[in-house]
């Protein structure tokens, strides 16, 4: 969940906001005359080096006790450095958008600060207003989760504003971030001790370190960056790089987030003192963490897509820091990639082939488990990232194919895939937009679906991609932890999930285990467990067959007693989907003809049961559907069996379906027979 500190007397009021004449820079580069020495923040002469190669006019008017001049020298320099590099950002072709200038002209309206999906006005994009004049840096919407108040403080919002500033030069957006962020700065003092959770966080601070290296490069020039100002934000940098460094985090995303801002922070400012501290300490955080976070078979550990994905960008941009200054870095970081390759295979092997067609805006790329944002993964930011990993890795056809829409490389495969370690396997017939896909998740949990977890109670779920269409999305996350959880508990549920409970409680415990990935002839065969009760544990075979339709065999085995669900979320649609509670299944009927038809047997007695459903691609915003669990009573020597049939086609609701159990329960496998419209397919898997 990815995305400055000293209080001066002088706080410049946004009026200029609504002053219709454009204020021009008529001194770019200027540093103005020479002002009293005591306008500046000495402690500069503190954090600068100033025998640093570069800087000896900036030492001798220090030594000659002209401290103003000295600022002033040291601005100059950085103002005409061109021996450090930022690949991030290009002041060549400085590229502001119709969206930079919206976000960059509501913060000069009533302060409305860009935090990301969170709008007063969604179809205006207006954000919200922190107040008039007196900023209220505590304010968070009616509703909101705490992603809001931390999203705030990470000062991303900024960065649109300097970009429309290097492409106008329009004085008022640079006057806009120094009144804001000195503001910012005197409500928000670093604490004397530790981190809070909010304004003083490491990844609040560890993103404010990375906007500002970009701001830096974008207003540096300005006539308003002036030395007084010049020698604030440098105070204020080094002690966010001091912070990162005496608080490291314990683990996880957010540590390779504060690994990265220190490398940033060291190569691209390396005349601070301690800018050799923050560059090796951001480099020996990675160089462990890339070997920690991300499991043998490549995915990330938290299990979640959007911070998998967003993990290797962090890994990425350092990476092109480290190739852009080798005289600076050296070899630090030069073994990244051998970790990455498998990381970024798991992208691409995750992608629906609707990747592949420019289909409607709201379409979903990636599925939805866990925390993953979908929204955030459209079709452009995926293929953005997808020749991200080709820059990586030149040699690799398949990403090539990934990055080219499918224009160049080498198709990947087809071939069942299983990431065993974490617990995700892919199932599909091809790549292009026609394709079938099946993505199944039931992974290995330490951390007990803790409320705060990026990992969902949903062991065995699955999605289900076809011709355009995924019919069982994931619920997706409707919202973060905060002080009431409860719109995110519901989202948590194990039941909202395509998977079994017992009595439509959550599953306790997360142990998934890989059975079995096999072709028989046509038909490939994944074969899962969990014991998500100390009672009850879930066997799941799917079997995709001649590839074309799937087959799942669900076995719920143990000493539990009670009712077990077998349940089922669809698509949205309200005409389109519907159940047949009789026929303990569901079908669709959308116009365009991409249906499909869902049928659950038995050989005990089943009652099939329906519930409002929801689901969420963007926090904040949820649409309805519909669902049901196909329920079986459970007696304490009984193990609950039930053969579910998902069958594409046109006219879904007229084909006929049948299915039984050719053996009894076994620990060693199973054997049936499903028949489709007379012809009969015998299938059997043993373990």
């Amino acid at each position: 969940m990815k995305y400055f500190i000293y209080a001066i007397t002088l706080f410049t009021l946004l009026s200029c906001k609504k002053d219709p004449i454009k204020q021009v820079n008529t001194n770019p580069g200027g540093t103005g005359a020479i002002k009293p020495n005591g306008v500046i923040n000495t402690q500069i002469f503190e954090v600068i080096n100033l025998s640093y190669p570069g800087l000896e006019k900036a030492k001798a008017l220090h030594d000659a006790d002209k401290p103003y001049e000295s600022v002033k020298a040291i601005l100059e320099y950085y103002r005409s450095r061109t021996t450090v590099v930022n690949p991030s950002l290009s002041l060549i072709n400085v590229n502001s958008s119709e969206d930079d200038k919206l976000k960059a002209d509501y913060a000069l309206d009533n302060n409305r600060f860009f935090v990301n999906n969170y709008y007063e006005d969604a179809v205006k994009k207006m954000p919200y207003s922190l107040g008039t004049g007196t900023i209220n840096w505590l304010f968070k919407p009616a509703g909101a989760d705490d992603e809001y108040q931390k999203q705030l403080h990470r000062h991303q919002w900024f960065v649109p504003q300097a970009k429309v500033y290097r492409t106008t030069k329009d004085e008022k957006y640079i006057q806009s971030w120094i009144s804001v962020y000195k503001n910012w700065l005197e409500k928000n003092p670093m604490p004397e001790t530790g981190t809070n959770t909010t304004t003083w966080w490491q990844l609040q601070v560890a993103e404010r370190v990375m906007v500002q290296t970009q701001l830096f490069e974008y207003y540096k020039n300005s006539v308003n960056f002036t030395p007084e100002w010049f020698s604030e934000f440098m105070v204020q940098f080094a002690q966010h790089s001091d912070f990162l460094v005496k608080y490291p985090y314990q683990d996880g995303n957010i540590l390779i987030s504060q690994g990265g801002s220190l490398a940033f922070a060291g190569v691209l400012f390396p005349e601070f003192k301690n800018a050799s501290g923050w560059m090796n300490t951001g480099f020996q955080i990675l160089g462990t963490e890339v070997k920690k976070q991300f499991l043998d078979d490549g995915m990330h550990f938290e299990l979640d897509l959007s911070y998998h994905i967003a993990a290797i960008a962090d890994f990425y941009e350092v990476l092109k820091l480290a190739q852009a200054n080798p005289l600076i870095v050296g070899n630090a970081g030069a073994d990244f990639n051998q970790y990455l390759l498998k990381a970024a295979q798991v992208v691409m092997n995750f992608t629906y082939p609707n990747y592949f067609t420019n289909t409607a805006s709201n379409s979903q790329y990636v599925p939805g488990f866990n925390d993953t944002r979908q929204s955030s993964w459209s079709r452009s930011v995926l293929n953005k990232n997808f020749v991200r990993y080709h820059e990586m890795f030149p040699d690799d056809k398949e990403l090539f194919y990934m990055s080219s829409y499918g224009k160049s490389g080498t198709v990947p495969s087809s071939a069942p895939k299983a990431f065993t370690k974490s617990g995700y396997y892919v199932l599909r017939n091809g790549w292009d937009r026609l394709s079938t896909m099946l993505v199944l998740s039931n992974n290995y949990s330490n951390d007990a679906f803790a409320v705060w977890s990026h990992n969902q109670p949903d062991n065995g779920t699955f999605e289900l991609y076809h011709k355009g269409r995924n019919f069982f999305p994931d619920a997706g996350v409707f919202a973060y932890s905060g002080t009431d959880n409860t719109d995110r508990e519901w989202y948590r549920q194990t039941r909202v999930h395509n998977t079994m409970t017992l009595n439509s409680k959550n599953i306790t415990t997360g142990k998934g285990k890989s059975l079995a990935v096999v072709s028989n002839g046509p038909t490939e065969v994944i074969a899962v467990e969990n014991q998500g009760y100390s009672n009850l544990k879930h066997r799941r075979y799917v079997f995709f067959v001649n590839k074309s339709f799937f087959v799942f065999v669900d076995e719920g085995i143990g000493s539990a007693t009670g009712t077990v669900n077998l349940n089922f979320n669809l698509c949205e649609g309200d005409t389109e989907v519907v159940l047949a509670g009789d026929k303990n299944g569901a079908y669709t009927n959308f116009s365009d003809g991409n249906n499909v038809v869902v049928r659950t047997f038995a050989d005990e007695t089943l009652t099939t049961v329906p519930f409002n459903g929801k689901l969420s691609y963007t926090p904040g915003v949820e649409f309805s559907r519909k669902a049901y669990g196909v329920n079986m009573v459970k007696t304490a020597g009984q193990t609950a069996r039930y053969i579910t049939v998902v069958y594409p086609s046109i006219q879904a609701s007229a084909v006929q379906l049948n299915a039984v159990f050719k053996q009894a329960f076994s620990e060693n496998g199973v054997s049936l027979e499903v028949t489709v419209d007379g012809t009969k397919y015998n299938l059997n898997c043993n373990l």
